[in-house]
Formats: structure tokens, C-alpha cells, sequence
């Protein structure tokens, strides 16, 4: 049987108080970074499919407190994968951290023994599912995905998944191509799964506008070109956690999707020890709550979630199967592109 991304089990510790919320997944001490020689190394290679912004003021800071300098290389999250990969087919992988946005893909590079195991402070505090038990990966934020509308355009809103098929939308939407960024991919995984590539062939005849990744529906949308995404992030994601006065995102009643963007040290990695460092101080407090304040939601069960959104306890949600995705991926991508080119 398949293992699913259950995000009830993150219900359950969110709700839960005083010792419940602290409780160590194990007995065992978190893996340990040795900063003195990390500085020795004195440089890293991030890539990454975090926000533009976020990433930045992540790695600046990072910088800041080590004086470790971050080569930053951030594109989609379908990109960032494609890249590590042909680099590791050629013998000479370039990065020595990546953040990607693809958990599916994670499980399956792990499982190539492409992952440094390490278990940072902070490992326990992460969501269950958030994490690979052994250490290979884990969690630097939790994206959420529903439907942004142009609040001051959109008079009849759309309140589910499916009512974006309807002809009264036609040449108003907007989403991101899977074979882009990953967070698309886990959606039209589980889309096409509950709802059927109908769903999809519907979107086609309602001329949805395809773009690459996630800033490029808010952006679309922002200069008025479509004012519905078919698919997309919270605006304040873009917007350094602040209101965006004409944009909102509408919560489906089938639910959203929770889709986790792990962090994996790359084993045979160049600069082995900054890479822990930095893996590290991605799950600490500080660098959580940066994320939080950038208007994403922190992996961490102690951080706050982002001023203006609901913490997920409050959110229903539609569960993910990592397993799905790793395994027919290539599949969606081609299904996807059939119906849309």
C-alpha cells in the first residue's frame, strides 16, 4: 500500500498544548553542524525554488551570522530537479544545499542515495510528514494552494475546484505548467486523480492561460491580463507577507492543498560542512519565522502561521500521495501538455 503526505497528523500536534506540541519524535540528539569548519569552507551552493525575496533574505542573513557566503541559483521547482539531476548524471553535481518544492521527487532521490542524512535541531518540531524519518530531507516551508482572484474584478467567485470548468470563466484564468514548478505537479496529480483529466479538458476549453511558475500567475493577474488562478499561492506570498489590495485567495470547499518544499544536503557534496550549516539554520527559529513574515507557512508546529492567513488546524485540506507523484510523473506532465499545447 501506498504511504500518503497525511496532514492530519500536523491537525493533531497543532492542536495539541503544552507538552503535547514539544514532544521529540525519538530519544535521539539532533545531528550536529561543525560551524568551525564550515567557516573554513567558507561558501555554499543553494539551489532553490523558494520565492525570489525569501530566498535572498535567507541566504543575506545567513551570511550575515557566519560570514559564509551563499552562491544563490533559484528557478522553478521542476528546474531546480532537472538541473541536479543532469549534473549528477555527469559525475559533477554543482549544488551542495537544494530546496525544492517536489516531496515525490525527494523520496526518490533519497532513494537513490542522492541525500546527506541529517537531523538538525529543530528536526522534531517539523510537521510528520514534513520530514523523511531518517533525515534525508526535510521541510523548509509549507506552501498552500487555492484559487487567488482579483477581489476588485471577480464578481461571481468561484467556491470549488470544480467550478472553474464552468464557461463563465472562459478566458479569465491563469495557472502554472507542471513541468515547471513541482507544487503544480502535486495539483494536477491529485486533480486529475479525484476529479478526472475532464477537469483539465475543460480548463482548455475555457482558455486558461499557462504560464511557467507561481510569481508568473501573480503577475499575470496583477497587470489585469486574467484575474482568476486556476491554481496558485496566497498574493502575500508575493507580496513579503503583506495585503495585496486586489488580490485574495479563495479556499475551495473540497479543500487545499498542503505541499512541502524539502531541504536535502547533497551527499559528495563540496562544501559538506557550510551545507549543514545552512541546512540547519533553515529550520531554526529565526529563519521560520522569516518565512512566516514573507507570508508562506513555516514547516516548524512552534511558528506562527503568516499574518493574515489561518494556522492549518483551521484549513481543510486534500491529502497528497507522494508516492503518486514520484511514480507517474512524467505521465502528468505528458497528459498535461497533450491537452494544453
Amino acid at each position: 500500500m501506498r504511504s500518503r503526505t497525511r496532514f492530519a497528523v500536523a491537525m493533531a500536534l497543532l492542536q495539541c498544548v503544552g507538552v503535547c506540541a514539544g514532544l521529540p519524535a525519538s530519544a535521539q540528539a539532533p545531528d550536529k553542524a561543525d560551524a568551525a569548519a564550515a567557516r573554513k569552507e567558507g561558501n555554499l551552493s543553494w539551489y532553490t525554488s523558494t520565492p525570489v525575496a525569501l530566498a535572498q533574505q535567507l541566504a543575506d542573513r545567513f551570511q550575515e551570522q557566519t560570514g559564509i557566503k551563499v552562491q544563490l541559483l533559484r528557478t522553478g521547482g521542476q528546474a531546480v530537479l532537472r538541473r541536479l539531476q543532469q549534473e549528477v548524471s555527469a559525475g559533477r553535481p554543482g549544488a551542495d544545499v537544494m530546496t525544492m518544492s517536489d516531496g515525490g521527487a525527494a523520496n526518490g532521490l533519497a532513494k537513490q542515495g542522492l541525500f546527506e542524512p541529517f537531523k538538525p535541531e529543530g528536526f522534531d518540531k517539523v510537521v510528520d510528514d514534513a520530514r523523511d524519518r531518517d533525515g534525508r530531507w526535510i521541510a523548509q516551508r509549507l506552501s498552500i494552494v487555492g484559487i487567488p482572484i482579483r477581489s476588485d474584478k471577480v464578481k461571481d467567485v468561484p467556491t470549488t475546484w470544480s467550478d472553474l470548468k464552468h464557461p463563465k470563466y472562459k478566458g479569465l484564468m491563469v495557472m502554472p505548467d507542471p513541468s515547471f514548478t513541482a507544487i503544480q505537479l502535486v495539483v494536477v496529480g491529485m486533480l486529475s486523480r479525484t476529479l478526472g483529466w475532464d477537469f483539465y479538458k475543460a480548463l482548455r476549453a475555457n482558455e486558461t492561460m499557462i504560464v511557467q511558475g507561481h510569481q508568473q500567475v501573480f503577475s499575470t493577474m496583477q497587470q489585469g491580463e486574467r484575474i482568476i488562478g486556476a491554481e496558485g499561492a496566497d498574493p502575500r506570498s508575493f507580496s513579503d507577507g503583506q495585503e495585496v489590495p486586489n488580490q485574495k485567495m479563495v479556499y475551495p470547499t473540497e479543500g487545499v492543498f498542503i505541499v512541502s518544499s524539502p531541504t536535502a544536503v547533497i551527499k559528495g557534496a563540496r562544501n559538506p560542512n557550510a551545507a549543514k550549516l545552512f541546512a540547519q539554520f533553515m529550520i531554526s527559529p529565526l529563519a521560520q519565522k522569516m518565512i512566516a513574515a514573507g507570508g508562506v507557512h513555516a514547516a516548524r508546529i512552534d511558528i506562527a502561521p503568516p499574518p493574515g492567513q489561518p494556522a492549518l488546524s483551521e484549513m481543510k485540506f486534500i491529502p497528497v500521495d507522494l508516492d503518486l507523484i514520484e511514480e507517474r510523473g512524467r505521465e502528468l506532465k505528458t497528459r498535461f501538455a497533450d491537452i494544453f499545447q
